[in-house]
Order: structure tokens, then C-alpha cells, then sequence
């Protein structure tokens, strides 16, 4: 039996996510089977995997995150301003600040409309930005905040940090030459993080800019990754590195403006959000 999906691809700084209004998919529709389907860029739309966007009872909208590979993530920073463009501009809502539930918890959206009245940009309060506890050797848990590890590339400053999922931000001299599809998936499956993590590489260039590449959980390599770029500002704000006020992280896709509130540890993350083009597919079973 054949079944039409109607999608819209849009993309945060390169970081690209099918989006469907979840009310109209089929009651049986399996959302990680269908992630792993329409996210092949051979066989299907392309993508870092599906976002289904819905009411909410807690908020204004939810939002649910397939990765490419059919698993399921917390939160994701380009996905949240992107599903702010998509219930605007769409006419969902005439509201420029919206509340949106995600698993992380709820998110406050801030979206400043273009000069044609779409949305070209959104600001996401992420929520807070600490330390995270990873597994020890002795099977124990506490915060790993700028301690050394060397996976062959020599001594590397790391810092784990929770922004509603799991990073490990690693230090680097040059994240242009860091062996991110080696050390990424390694670190990734690290027995410290029994359910996984998102592993950054951060340059820092100076007080307000770094330079950060990304091997996402569940999706490899991306162009770009919100949380991982709040959890990079975050980090780096920790270990002295950078101000904690607005921090240009630096990404493959673009760049984002972060700031961190030490006292309040709250993070606040602007960029842009893109339409791609809208379709529908034939999904067959």
C-alpha cells in the first residue's frame, strides 16, 4: 500500500531536517523506520533526520527528533529555530515568542521576521548549560570539566557538558586537521557515556570566537549542531577560554551567536532558519 507524505526540508546553518506536521501521518506510521527511509540522500528526500512538529498540551508546539538513523535525541538547537520558521510562516501561529516542549524540556523561542514577514531567524533559551556526568573507570559518575585524555593525537583538554543531551567538547589546536570521523564515532560509544554523546572539536581563536566541528550521535558528521555549539560556549566559558557572554561559534555551516549566564547557567542561542523546498513522497509497505 502506497502512502503520500507532505514534508518540508528546511536546514539550520546546513544542518537539515525533514519536518512534518505529525497530525497527518498515519496512526501506524513508525517515525524512526520512517527517518532511516526518507533521510538516505540516495534513495530518499536527504537529510540528519525527521522532525515531527505537533500541539502541545504543555506548550505552544512540540517537537520530536528522528535521527538518520532511526534513534531518538533530546533536543536539537537548529531544529528548534527551523520548527519556529515552519508553525510561523505557515500561519500555526502569528506569535513571536512561542513555547515548545521538547525531551529536554520546554524551549522559549524568540523568531525576528525578514523584511517580507517570514521568519529568517530565531532565538532558542536552551535551558541550562553544566557539567555532565560521565562513567568513570571504577563505574562511578562525576563531572569531567577540563581534564586530559590522549586517543592518539595526544593530550587533549575535554569538558562534558548537558544541554538537555550529552556533549564531550575536546580542545583542539586545529579543528580543521582533527580526526573527526575517527575520534567522533570512538568517542561517541566511550563506555563514559553509556547512552552515547555528541563529540565536539573546539578551536579557540580568540575571547569571542571558536572554530567547532561536530560528529553528532546518531547522524556522524553534520554541518552544523546547536546544542553542540552551546555546549562548546559553555565549556570553553568554564575553562577560561572565552567570555561568557556572545560567542561566535564557528561551525562547517555557519556561525552562531551563544551566550552563557554563569550565575544563572541559562544559554541562549541565535541563528538563522531556511526553507529548502516543500514536497510530498509516496512512502510504499
Amino acid at each position: 500500500m502506497a502512502r503520500v507524505i507532505r514534508f518540508t526540508k528546511m536546514h539550520g546553518l546546513g544542518n537539515d531536517y525533514i519536518y512534518v506536521w505529525a497530525p497527518l501521518l498515519p496512526r501506524d506510521a513508525d517515525p524512526a523506520k520512517l527517518s532511516v527511509l526518507l533521510s538516505d540522500r540516495h534513495t530518499g528526500i536527504g537529510a540528519d533526520g525527521l522532525i515531527l512538529i505537533a500541539p502541545s498540551r504543555k506548550a505552544d508546539f512540540s517537537m520530536r527528533i528522528l535521527n538518520a538513523d532511526g534513534s531518538e535525541a533530546q533536543m536539537c538547537g537548529n531544529g528548534a529555530r527551523c520548527v519556529g520558521k515552519y508553525v510561523h510562516d505557515k500561519g500555526l501561529t502569528a506569535k513571536t515568542d512561542i513555547t515548545l516542549e521538547t525531551l529536554s524540556g520546554i524551549k522559549y523561542l524568540t523568531l525576528h521576521p525578514g523584511a517580507d514577514g517570514k521568519i529568517s531567524s530565531v532565538t532558542v533559551g536552551m535551558g541550562a548549560g553544566v557539567p555532565l556526568d560521565v562513567v568513570r573507570g571504577d563505574g562511578q559518575k562525576s563531572p569531567w570539566i577540563g581534564e586530559t585524555i590522549d586517543i592518539g593525537e595526544g593530550p587533549t583538554v575535554c569538558t562534558a557538558i548537558d544541554m538537555g543531551n550529552p556533549h564531550l567538547v575536546m580542545f583542539v589546536t586545529d579543528a580543521e586537521e582533527a580526526h573527526v570521523s575517527g575520534i567522533g564515532p570512538l568517542m561517541e560509544r566511550s563506555p563514559m557515556f553509556p547512552g552515547g554523546a555528541n563529540i565536539e572539536f573546539a578551536q579557540v581563536m580568540d575571547r569571542r570566537h571558536i572554530r567547532m566541528r561536530v560528529w553528532e550521535r546518531g547522524s556522524g558528521i553534520t554541518r552544523a549542531c546547536g546544542t553542540g555549539a552551546c555546549a562548546t560556549a559553555v565549556a570553553s566559558a568554564m575553562q577560561g577560554y572565552t567570555d561568557p557572554g556572545d560567542c561566535q561559534i564557528i561551525m562547517d555551516g555557519g556561525t552562531l551567536a551563544v551566550s552563557w549566564d554563569p550565575v544563572s547557567r541559562e544559554v541562549l542561542m541565535t541563528g538563522p532558519a531556511t526553507l529548502v523546498f516543500e514536497g510530498k513522497i509516496e512512502i510504499c509497505e
